[in-house]
């Protein structure tokens, strides 16, 4: 008869790397209820960016992990833990050199009217007309303000003599 060899096992990934099973935290602390309270404890199981963390991670039983779940669901309801982390990352700077780079500051203004619109049909003369009248109606804003500034100017001034002369 002839000797038959054992089967051989994959060389894989995983061939070798199943290791020791990970201890859930609430099995370590021997913690019998998941209280959604408990704020501390749930953010063990909810990961940067505020998702539940998977079983094989956290080491929870099919039981533990319902109830995690639970928990979690009702904390962020009543606003214990977030519903999301906002994470900031820096963008990569990408250079494309068919297109130029982007200008800082505002976009540019348009040259003129856009098509189809009255401006274009030969409603320039009243454009300009409006333009005139509103330059005419700052200029008249700043000066009386100057003129109630000189006046309130000669009031101190006037004030500050008398007030010398009260005192001497």
């Amino acid at each position: 008869m002839a000797r038959r060899t054992p089967p051989r096992r994959a060389k894989g990934r995983d061939a070798g790397r199943r290791g020791k099973k990970k201890v859930s935290a609430l099995t370590i602390g021997k913690i019998e209820y998941v209280d959604y309270k408990d704020a501390d404890l749930l953010r063990k199981f909810v990961s940067e960016r505020a998702k539940l963390k998977a079983r094989r991670i956290t080491g929870n039983s099919e039981q533990q992990q319902r109830e995690v779940a639970r928990a979690v669901k009702n904390a962020r309801e009543m606003a214990l833990i977030p519903y999301t982390n906002r994470v900031t990352t820096q963008r990569r700077e990408r250079r494309n050199d068919e297109r130029g780079p982007r200008a800082d500051g505002p976009p540019p203004r348009p040259s003129g009217p856009p098509p189809g619109s009255e401006a274009e049909a030969g409603g320039d003369e009243v454009l300009e007309d409006v333009d005139v009248a509103a330059v005419a109606e700052a200029e008249a804003v700043e000066a009386e303000a100057v003129e109630t500034e000189a006046v309130e100017t000669e009031a101190v001034e006037t004030e500050a003599v008398e007030t010398e002369a009260v005192e001497s």
